[in-house]
C-alpha cells in the first residue's frame, strides 16, 4: 500500500494576520516567509520555504495537511491508489501549488472539510538565506519528520480514524483514554506516517461539540530549553496557557500548550520520540500525562468552572 512520507506543512485560516505574525515570530520563534500583504504570510522553520501558510479567512481554524512524498513516482502512484478507491483527487493549478511553494499539488477533503494536499517537491530557501530564529536557541525538529502533527476533534471518529489507515496509509502508533481534568474524560488514536515521527495526525474523541476542526496543532524544537524559555515568552506577553509544562507517557514529549490568537491551542514541545515499524508495539495508554499539563481554564470561562 502507498502512504504518505510525512506532514510537510499545514495551512491556516485566520482573521489576523498582523497578530499571527507578531506571535509566531516574537513567541513561536518562526521566520517570515513569502508575504502577499492582506492576504497569506508564509512562515518558516528550516530551510524549505514555508512549513505553514497562514490565509487571511474569518474561519480562524485549520485549513490543510501538506503530505509530502520522496518522489514523484510515489505522489503519482498514490494518487492513483486513491482515486481506485473511489475518492475525488483533484490536481490544483499553478497558482495553488505556488501558493503551497510545491511544483505540483493534488487534494481531496475529508468528511471535516480539512483538506488534504499531496505534493512531492518543495521550494527551498536560497542557500545565502538559512532560517534564523530571533528568538530560539536551538532549531525546529523538521526535515524527514515534517513540520509536526495536528489533532483533529471529527465529528465521526470512525470515519476519520477509517479515513487516516485507509486512504492516507497513516499506521496506528498507540492509544490513550484518560482524563484531562476531573469529569472530562478524551479518547486520543495516534497515527504515524512512513518517517516515523510518532504522530503527524491524530484523532480526539470528546465528550462536547468541538468549536474548531482541529484541538492543537504541535511544533517541536530542538533544545528542551526554548521550552522553558517559550514559556516565560508567553507569561511576559499575557499568551494565554490551556496546559502548563508537562511530559506525555506515549511520544515522550515535553511540552506546554498556549492558545494561538485563532483560539485552537498550539503544542510546543521537544524530545518526541521515532516510530520504528520493526519494533514498535502498540499500547494502550490510560493518562495524557505522566506528569503535569494541568489544564488551565479557558480565558472567557466563568471562574466557577475552574478545575
Amino acid at each position: 500500500m502507498h502512504s504518505v512520507s510525512t506532514l510537510g506543512y499545514m495551512v491556516l485560516g485566520v482573521s489576523d494576520l498582523a497578530a499571527w505574525e507578531g506571535f509566531a515570530v516574537n513567541v513561536l520563534g518562526l521566520q517570515v516567509g513569502k508575504r502577499v500583504a492582506g492576504e497569506s504570510l508564509g512562515l518558516r522553520m528550516d530551510d524549505y520555504e514555508q512549513r505553514i501558510l497562514l490565509l487571511k479567512s474569518d474561519i480562524d481554524d485549520f485549513l490543510a495537511a501538506g503530505w509530502e512524498f520522496e518522489t514523484d513516482a510515489q505522489l503519482d502512484a498514490f494518487v492513483a491508489q486513491v482515486r481506485a478507491r473511489g475518492v475525488e483527487v483533484a490536481e490544483e493549478g499553478r497558482a495553488v501549488a505556488g501558493q503551497r511553494r510545491v511544483t505540483r499539488l493534488f487534494v481531496c477533503v475529508d468528511d471535516d472539510g480539512i483538506r488534504h494536499e499531496f505534493y512531492s517537491t518543495a521550494y527551498r530557501a536560497n542557500t545565502r538565506d538559512t532560517f534564523h530564529s530571533s528568538v530560539l536557541r536551538g532549531g525546529f525538529c523538521t526535515g524527514r519528520f515534517g513540520a509536526g502533527h495536528f489533532v483533529t476533534v471529527p465529528k465521526q471518529s470512525a470515519r476519520a480514524k477509517a479515513f487516516c489507515e485507509d486512504i492516507l496509509g497513516l499506521k496506528l502508533s498507540d492509544t490513550i483514554q484518560g482524563d484531562a481534568a476531573p469529569g472530562l474524560t478524551v479518547d486520543v488514536t495516534f497515527f504515524h506516517a512512513r518517517a516515523g515521527r510518532h504522530h503527524s495526525l491524530a484523532i480526539a474523541e470528546v465528550p462536547f461539540p468541538a468549536r474548531k476542526r482541529i484541538h492543537h496543532m504541535m511544533i517541536e524544537c530542538t533544545d528542551p530549553n526554548d521550552v522553558g524559555l517559550a514559556y516565560d515568552r508567553c507569561k511576559a506577553a499575557g499568551v494565554p496557557i490551556l496546559m502548563e509544562l508537562g511530559h506525555h507517557p506515549n511520544d515522550q514529549m515535553f511540552s506546554f500548550y498556549l492558545i494561538s490568537p485563532s483560539g485552537f491551542a498550539i503544542e510546543f514541545g521537544a524530545g518526541g520520540i521515532v516510530v520504528n515499524d520493526d519494533t514498535w508495539e502498540i499500547r494502550r495508554y490510560t493518562e495524557l500525562s505522566d506528569w503535569g499539563h494541568e489544564l488551565n481554564p479557558p480565558p472567557d470561562a466563568p471562574a466557577s468552572n475552574a478545575h
